[in-house]
């Protein structure tokens, strides 16, 4: 039985105006959350969703890197693509509906010279250890996750 290794990861915000927050994280330069125009923003910044997009490429390149290593399965570069489904009365408070995503979509387009079997071996790995990935399977999110050689 292992002994809980918990790290604690901040981040601070202060409203600006409307629907735009200047967020920081650690030593950083603040960045600006926004929405766009036809949700009520100044279309200044990525929207809170698109960062929980963004961070799960993110993450899964992190994770990549790391299980890469342990695997010691050699690629050279890897890209990544993902849409998310939100259906805006979840949103707008429509009772029945979730305003989180109804589903993401996400491409990996890996170039390896890896097998088949060991790109396969790759990809679960990551995604059963990906904190991104598993706060939106575990939200009941359907991911539908691509592993491409490129």
């Amino acid at each position: 039985m292992s002994t809980s290794q918990l790290i604690t990861v901040e981040t601070s915000g202060v409203w600006i105006s409307g629907v735009k927050t200047e967020i920081s994280v650690r030593e950083f330069e603040p960045f600006i959350i926004d929405e766009p125009k036809s949700l009520g923003g100044n279309d200044e910044g990525p929207n809170p969703v698109e960062y929980v997009l963004a961070g799960l490429s993110g993450c899964t390149s992190v994770m990549i890197s790391i299980i890469a290593k342990e695997l010691n399965f050699s690629y050279e570069a890897v890209e990544f693509k993902n849409a998310g489904a939100l259906d805006v009365q979840g949103l707008m408070g429509v009772d029945g509906v979730s305003p989180h995503f109804q589903s993401v979509d996400f491409d990996i387009v890996i170039k390896t010279n890896e097998t088949d079997a060991r790109l396969q071996h790759l990809k679960e790995s990551v995604e059963k250890r990906c904190p991104v990935m598993n706060l939106l399977v575990d939200a009941g999110v359907p991911v539908t996750s691509n592993w491409i050689k490129g």
